[in-house]
Parts: structure tokens; C-alpha cells; sequence
């Protein structure tokens, strides 16, 4: 038993540890080129080092461990104990890249090319994290809060939280590296809600068949999948039948309507999106 929890730690860390370079990767040669502050401390960072005479790595390392402080307060310490690795770990990987790469400047030669590649390949390795409850550090603990308290999307509160400091960029850099920066933030929450919600997408199956009985053996025994059962009327007929209703990911509602078109083609099945799944429980 022992010996299986420590291996999904492992896994864990290795996924936080690839995510997190996927990011530092991001930040260091498309970020940082062009100028930018993009939903993310880093993107501060960025702007702080026109005032601070001192590396990237350091800025970002110091806000990061004010920020710590607000992610374990307010959102416990499992995403709080994660974080601090990885805001370690970003700080770590920025250096490393100074190290190798002092006189780096531009892997595309233009700032807006910069700004998109920044934007495709952070949402992976945010998305990584976030959906292990983990956060790279920075705007991400404000995203989380937000998230958290007052229920907007991942997305949506980065871009909030985003916005603010895409807005600095306009005491130090020219009007294209503002608009650079505003725009950046808005697409980077759109895309980074695309990565999340395909990650977390499911659909609520409702099914009305003479062969219920098939269809809910398969549900519970081959897809181990719960399902609820409904008494339905037919106003045409006024007819009485049972309505079963389900809650499948991806992959089991191929298997599913897979199945419904081999045992009963007659089928009546609708098919809603479902974004997310709470379970609330009530004391009475």
C-alpha cells in the first residue's frame, strides 16, 4: 500500500516538474523577448526589472514568495505545498536558462510570433498544474482564489488578474508592447480555459429504450458508471416509460452509443455537455 503511494507521489512530482519547465520555457525565450507582461508574475517580473537591477529569476522568486503566503491561507495546503515546489522550481529553471543562454534574444525575430508561441505552450504546462490543484506561482494563486471564492472560471480570473499587470507595461514600453500585452492576456485566458475544460468535458446521457434493462447492466457493470432511472410520460400517447440518465467522459460515451446502436437503434437518447460536476453535501 505503501509502496503504491509513494509511486503516485512520484508521478505526481514528475508532472508538476515537466509542467513546470514548460512554462519556465515559455516565460524565458518567448516572454521575456518580447517584452511582454502576460498573465503571469513572471510578465511582471518583467516590467520590475526595468527598476531592479537584478535578474528575472530573483524577481520572480521574491513575488512568488510574497504570493505563497496568500495561496496557503487562502487555499489550503495541498494546492499551497505543490506550489511552493513549483515556484521554487520556476525560479530554478530561469536561472539555469541565464545561465546557458545570457545573450538570448529572440527565437522568432518578432514580438508578436513571441507573444503567440508564449501563449500556446504556457496554457499546457498551466493546465498540467491546475488541474492537479497546483499553480506555478503568481497570478495563478490569484486565478485559483478567484476561482475558488467567487466561482469564474480559471480562465477568466487570470485574464482579470492578467489585465492588471499587462497594464504596467504601459509606464515602460511603447504603445505595440501594451497592446502586445492586453491582447496576449485575453487570448492566453481563452485558450487556457480551452486546455482545462477538454480536459475536465463530460456528457450528461439521457436515454429512453425497451432495453433499459441491457443498458443499465452495461452501465454499472462494463463502464462501472452510476446512472439514475426516471418515470417519463409521453404527452402524445400519454404512454409511461423510463427515462435513464447517466454522466460519461469521453471515452465511455463512445463505448455507450457504440453499445445503444447495437442492442437498439430505436433508441431515444439526448446528449447535454457538462462543464464541471459538484457533489454538495448537506447536513439536516
Amino acid at each position: 500500500m505503501k509502496e503504491k503511494k509513494y509511486a503516485e507521489m512520484i508521478k505526481e512530482f514528475l508532472y508538476l516538474t515537466l509542467a513546470d519547465g514548460i512554462i519556465a520555457f515559455a516565460v524565458f525565450f518567448f516572454l521575456q523577448p518580447s517584452h511582454t507582461a502576460i498573465s503571469s508574475i513572471s510578465g511582471l517580473a518583467i516590467v520590475l526589472t526595468n527598476l531592479i537591477p537584478q535578474p528575472l529569476s530573483v524577481i520572480t522568486f521574491v513575488l512568488n514568495t510574497i504570493l505563497l503566503v496568500v495561496g496557503f491561507i487562502f487555499c489550503g495546503k495541498e494546492f499551497g505545498g505543490k506550489t511552493v515546489y513549483t515556484s521554487l522550481l520556476l525560479s530554478v529553471y530561469l536561472a539555469i536558462f541565464e545561465r546557458l543562454f545570457p545573450d538570448y534574444t529572440s527565437m522568432t525575430g518578432s514580438a508578436e510570433l513571441d507573444v503567440v508561441c508564449y501563449i500556446l505552450v504556457v496554457s499546457i504546462g498551466l493546465s498540467i498544474l491546475f488541474n492537479r490543484n497546483a499553480s506555478s506561482g503568481g497570478l495563478d494563486i490569484v486565478a485559483k482564489i478567484i476561482n475558488q471564492y467567487l466561482h469564474i472560471e480559471i480562465g477568466r480570473a487570470l485574464t482579470i488578474a492578467g489585465f492588471c499587470v499587462a497594464m504596467s507595461t504601459i509606464f515602460f514600453y511603447d504603445t505595440k508592447t501594451v497592446i502586445l500585452s492586453l491582447l496576449g492576456t485575453y487570448f492566453n485566458g481563452m485558450i487556457l480555459d480551452h486546455f482545462i475544460f477538454d480536459h475536465n468535458i463530460k456528457r450528461r446521457v439521457c436515454i429512453i429504450s425497451k432495453k433499459q434493462d441491457l443498458i443499465r447492466d452495461f452501465l454499472v457493470n462494463e463502464l462501472h458508471s452510476g446512472a439514475t432511472i426516471y418515470e417519463a410520460v409521453g404527452a402524445y400517447k400519454m404512454e409511461k416509460r423510463s427515462e435513464l440518465i447517466t454522466i460519461v467522459d469521453k471515452g465511455e460515451y463512445q463505448k455507450l452509443m457504440a453499445f445503444l446502436r447495437e442492442i437498439d437503434p430505436e433508441a431515444f437518447v439526448t446528449i447535454y455537455t457538462v462543464s464541471d460536476i459538484h457533489y454538495v453535501a448537506k447536513t439536516w
